[in-house]
């Protein structure tokens, strides 16, 4: 980039769908604007020799300066997105709401006015305070990366909002029953393991018949399949094995009856592997009278019943893959159990006073 006062010539990098860094066929320009400051714009030229001849004409008289190329705030996202994908994230952030509500503009004329209204208009739609954040995020990220590839000069100004971050998703081990009960068969074993193991949704979908060990007893996360990219592995407990075990005689009538081999640990009735559940999910937490439950409300629940079992912190980390205490305790288990505990220290306290007290009415009397 040029010093102030300088003008030269540049082709921004950007990173490709594929991860590749790479530099845009059309040359930039940058040269001071007359009032202290630099000016930036896109030649729209791919020939160097056209594009100094243009910068030698803005040198000699700025005022002849065009506008600023136009950059659409979908050009920014998608910049979001091929960020993400070039540094191998496991999940790319939500982009739905802030296309919808910006989607076509030039990125230039989003002002914080605008980010302000999109805040209170999503808050008023009913979204959560911390659903609002991460795409605020989103948005923010957008304008950095497209300053960073002088696509845009200014950021605007966005102000997160308060949120709440303990989690409060639990099921009693009596609800637990009464969901199952609603769930169709095919799902039972899917929510069976959840409970137990504590492990996200896409990582149980994922598992197929060689990450189940029977006769070394766990079954298995390899490296680069978690969320952090560490791998893991769970005991197969005797009521985990005895899931998966009748599981496995399932597939086995299955692929007798179609003659199919089936490789994924959850499937539906004919074989194929479950992807999506959204309807019965939804059914089933209506039937059984748990309105708003999540799949994941599953595993903050097997978190909980870790501690509650006389697991460590660091035990239970362990076995549900959370990378740090902080985000565990987010699910405001490891407050209970301490209270609890603590509770029952101050409980016999107060049963030794009171006997103390009691002791001493009657030596007296």
């Amino acid at each position: 980039m040029a010093r102030k006062g300088q003008g030269s010539l540049y082709r921004p990098m950007y990173t490709d769908r594929h991860g590749e860094k790479k530099a845009s066929k059309v040359w930039w320009i940058s040269y001071p604007d007359g009032k202290g400051g630099q000016r930036r714009e896109s030649t729209k030229r791919t020939v160097k020799k056209e594009a100094q001849a243009i910068l030698n004409q803005r040198l000699a008289n700025p005022e002849t300066a065009e506008p600023p190329a136009t950059v659409t705030f979908d050009a920014l996202i998608q910049l979001v997105l091929d960020d993400y994908r070039a540094n191998g994230q496991k999940s790319l952030p939500s982009t739905w709401h802030p296309l919808a509500a910006f989607g076509g503009k030039q990125a230039a004329s989003i002002r914080n006015a605008d980010i302000v209204r999109y805040r209170g208009d999503r808050l008023e739609a009913g979204a959560a305070p911390a659903t609002v954040n991460r795409e605020l995020a989103v948005i923010r990220r957008a304008f950095r990366l497209g300053k960073d590839s002088d696509m845009v000069r200014d950021i605007p100004s966005i102000k997160m909002l308060k949120e709440q971050n303990v989690r409060e998703g639990f099921l009693e081990p009596e609800e637990f029953e009464r969901l199952r009960e609603c769930l169709p068969d095919y799902l039972r074993p899917l929510a069976d393991v959840a409970y137990l193991t504590g492990w996200r949704k896409g990582e149980l979908l994922s598992r197929c018949w060689r990450h189940v060990d029977f006769e070394a007893g766990w079954i298995r996360l390899e490296p680069g399949e978690t969320k952090n990219g560490k791998g893991r592995q769970f005991p197969l407990i005797p009521p985990l094995r005895a899931v998966l075990e009748e599981q496995r005689r399932r597939k086995l009538e299955v692929e007798k009856r179609t003659g199919r081999i089936i490789d994924p640990v959850f499937f539906y009735p004919d074989g194929k592997p479950i992807r999506y559940f959204r309807v019965a999910w939804a059914n089933a937490i209506k039937d059984a009278g748990l309105p708003g439950l999540l799949f994941h409300d599953l595993r903050r629940t097997a978190a909980r019943n870790m501690l509650r079992s006389g697991l460590s912190e660091h035990e239970a980390m362990k076995f549900t893959g959370h990378e740090t205490a902080h985000i565990f305790r987010r699910y405001a288990i490891a407050d209970e159990v301490t209270l609890n505990e603590s509770g029952a220290k101050y409980s016999a306290f107060v049963e030794r006073r009171t006997a103390q007290l009691s002791k001493t009415h009657q030596r007296r009397a």
